[in-house]
């Protein structure tokens, strides 16, 4: 059996006339993410710590933001093809932990339904799954409010 770590991280900035989409859910806000897809960095930071645990590169490079299929895209699309390729690969989810890093909206009201979307997709029971969220003290872009960040890390294993 074969045991591996991945760690992942995004960032968008808000932009006007977007919806906010976190974690798989809309998010109801006066601003959005400014991306090439729907602009989901909880979603992003997880495919990127997937993919990175396999050795298997970034989102960048399996769904680059130059390909016209993949703008605003549903990211909850992407994440079940990374889903797909580590399964082809034998990699199954052994836990992931995830933090959001933004001022505004608050996101605790959201994360139980983050966590009902994203695990099954995932092929996770909701146990494994962890989704917190933090502010920045009011430091750098995520404390000024102008945007948001993610992180993740993941335990894979391969039998």
């Amino acid at each position: 059996m074969q045991f591996r770590v991945g760690l992942g991280y995004d960032s968008h900035r808000f932009a006007l006339d977007r919806p906010l989409v976190i974690g798989g859910i809309r998010i109801p806000f006066d601003k959005g993410l400014a991306a090439h897809s729907d602009g989901d960095v909880l979603i992003h930071a997880i495919c990127d710590a997937l993919l990175g645990a396999a050795a298997l590169k970034d989102i960048g490079t399996h769904f680059p933001d130059n390909d016209g299929q993949y703008q605003n895209i549903d990211s909850k699309i992407l994440l079940g093809k990374v889903v797909d390729l580590l399964e082809e690969k034998g990699w199954s989810i052994n836990n992931l932990d995830c933090t959001l890093i933004l001022e505004e909206p608050k996101m605790k009201p959201h994360i139980d339904n983050m966590v009902a979307t994203l695990a099954p997709i995932l092929h996770l029971d909701a146990d494994r799954l962890s989704i917190k969220a933090k502010t920045n003290e009011r430091m750098g872009y995520t404390g000024q409010k102008e945007g948001v960040a993610a992180m993740a890390i993941v335990s894979l294993i391969q039998s």
